[in-house]
């Protein structure tokens, strides 16, 4: 007996997401939809497709802050929240100091060794940005972010757009 699948693109989800029979709680992956499709609709799932035989793993965390504001959006060098973009699985950014931040994960991570991707930019004549994972745990990683300078690991520097990407279990 076949089953009628009605997917939908809901605005209010984000990018990537998708409704199935109307609800979120599906995944759509290269083999066909898994998961229950009787969950929750405030729960969406993400979905993907892949080409080669290569595997492919999804993106646990990401997030996209602006180091140099709080959450209100006014220029801080105060060591709290920061002006988040975007994410996913990422509730907060605090500012430990200058080029110091916490990033803490929505939902934990199975384990604390996952990758850590940092990338960032700024607005200063010296625009080359350095980044490193200094702690990684299951509920948060705590990054520095700098540009390159006369230490090898970079002066620690607060930046305007930082993206993190954790990849892992």
């Amino acid at each position: 007996m076949a089953t009628s699948l009605t997917l939908e693109n809901d605005s209010s989800l984000a990018q990537g997401y998708l409704k199935v029979n109307g609800s979120t709680a599906a995944t759509l992956t290269t083999s066909g939809i898994t998961a229950n499709l009787t969950g929750n609709a405030d729960t969406a799932t993400k979905f993907s497709t892949t080409t080669g035989s290569a595997p492919a793993y999804a993106c646990r965390a990401w997030v996209n802050f602006d180091g140099t504001r709080d959450t209100t959006g006014a220029v801080s060098t105060a060591n709290t929240n920061r002006l988040i973009r975007s994410s996913g699985n990422v509730t907060s950014v605090l500012r430990n100091a200058a080029g110091d931040y916490t990033v803490n994960f929505t939902t934990a991570m199975s384990d604390a060794n996952y990758s850590t991707i940092i990338s960032g930019n700024g607005t200063s004549a010296v625009n080359v940005t350095v980044g490193g994972t200094r702690t990684a745990l299951t509920g948060s990683c705590r990054i520095d972010v700098g540009s390159v300078g006369s230490s090898p690991s970079g002066i620690p520097t607060d930046r305007d757009a930082v993206s993190v990407a954790i990849f892992g279990n």
